[in-house]
């Protein structure tokens, strides 16, 4: 059977083809989890494996180590002589599927979002080839495809197509990485005119703003869009923890505590994806002088960090340091270093995608961030600046990865000497150059003299 853009799929149930269709949504859309429309799509239809696909796939794009095992449980029950059970042979579409994920398993994300690719050119309509690869685009830090895959697949939607906002809001998002603001922003408002619900456009303006310096704008238009994306939106953590950044960037510290008290605390972060921006905000508070150490010691105890997981994600492994170190526990912080750097020098390892990654970019900032910690500012300018300017191959964002210049201008600052002054204030001219000055800027530059 064919999906309602004419794929072809290998279902053999209409009613299991509408459940996937709604998972599909809620993966783009971010309401609630695709689990339960996969589970229905699997009991309409037990024999086609899709939806296991799907579920897998939906596992690996939480970036949780923890997870990782369970789903690659799923791609192998889909697979040669381990399958669990029968299925319906997969339709060439979804045998690309299956060896994208397979190779996202295995910690090789540019194969994957190759095969992606590839199949895209055939298939402009795979909604899910293009979600996923843009999410690894993300996490590779690659901006080029973050802008260019939807581009390409775009023209081929029809707007009536209840997907099509979300394809145009990948779109703005890469606009954005890209510094073409003013095209995001029309791309995304568009698409948010189509429809409300759609908190990735939401997201796209945000960064705009943010890259802008309308901290103020900024706020209104999250207050503007909040009933639709702050109950019941995976996104939501991550939206609190933008509106948390425009009150930053105004110096507001006592609001952003109270954002974070009610939509960042420990008791509400469900996914390492949400510990990542919680932590990256309380660094932030950290960086200016603000006490979060009870704040950081409360996430640090939700987070799961066994052995096994340090060295999986270079972007994720730095954020979980971050706590560490605003709560006080340096041993535990250079432990936790220690054993990312022992995957990261794992020359077995090097298949994956992130292995040179770590090394190059995830340990130097890392053990900037450990001197800083231990109280060597002028040793963390060093293993900083060098890194920074390749910090794009991180992942992340450009307003997330800032997080690393707001690290250097504190350590600027704080080590004192006329090196780092200069280096400082060099920063800072570039950072005007880039937005209006901001409270936050004029807090660094005062500091910086």
């Amino acid at each position: 059977m064919n999906d309602r853009r004419g794929l072809a799929t290998s279902a053999a149930s209409a009613q299991a083809l509408e459940h996937a269709e709604r998972a599909l949504w809620r993966m783009m859309s971010f309401y609630d989890t695709p689990l339960a429309d996969l589970d229905a799509a699997e009991a309409a239809d037990p024999l086609w494996a899709m939806p296991r696909l799907m579920r897998a796939g939906f596992l690996l794009s939480l970036t949780d180590p923890a997870l990782v095992a369970e789903a690659t449980a799923l791609l192998e029950g889909l697979q040669g002589p381990r399958s669990e059970r029968a299925h319906r042979p997969l339709s060439p579409r979804e045998a690309v599927h299956l060896q994208a994920l397979r190779a996202v398993a295995e910690g090789r994300w540019s194969a994957a979002c190759e095969a992606w690719d590839a199949l895209l050119l055939d298939e402009p309509l795979d909604a899910l080839a293009l979600q996923w690869a843009h999410l690894w685009d993300f996490y590779r830090g690659d901006r080029a495809g973050l802008r260019g895959r939807p581009a390409r697949c775009l023209a081929a939607w029809d707007e009536d197509d209840p997907l099509q906002p979300g394809v145009a809001a990948l779109y703005a998002f890469g606009l954005e990485e890209n510094h073409e603001y003013g095209a995001a922003e029309d791309v995304a408002r568009r698409a948010l005119a189509r429809d409300p619900r759609q908190p990735w456009a939401v997201h796209a303006v945000t960064h705009v703003m943010e890259m802008q310096g309308r901290f103020d704008e900024g706020s209104a238009w999250l207050r503007q869009h909040q009933p639709a994306w702050a109950e019941g939106n995976g996104f939501a953590v991550h939206l609190w923890w933008h509106s948390a950044l425009f009150r930053l960037e105004g110096l507001d510290c006592s609001g952003v505590l109270r954002l974070v008290d009610g939509h960042l605390g420990a008791a509400t972060m469900q996914a390492t994806l949400h510990r990542v921006d919680a932590a990256a905000l309380l660094w932030r508070l950290h960086l200016l002088g603000q006490d979060v150490t009870e704040r950081a010691a409360a996430l640090l105890a939700g987070w799961a960090l066994p052995d096994e997981a340090a060295g999986g994600y270079a972007f994720n492994d730095l954020h979980a340091l971050l706590p560490m170190l605003c709560s006080g526990q340096t041993s535990r912080a250079e432990a936790w270093t220690a054993r990312c750097a022992a995957r990261a020098l794992d020359a077995g390892q090097a298949r994956r995608c992130n292995h040179r990654i770590a090394r190059d970019l995830g340990l130097p900032l890392m053990r900037g961030l450990l001197a800083l910690g231990r109280g060597d500012a002028a040793a963390a300018c060093t293993l900083l600046y060098p890194v920074r300017s390749r910090a794009q191959a991180l992942g992340g964002s450009h307003a997330q990865r800032d997080l690393i210049d707001q690290t250097l201008l504190a350590a600027c600052a704080t080590a004192g000497g006329d090196a780092e002054r200069r280096l400082g204030r060099a920063l800072l001219r570039e950072r005007q150059w880039a937005k209006p000055a901001t409270p936050l800027t004029r807090h660094w530059a005062a500091w910086l003299g």
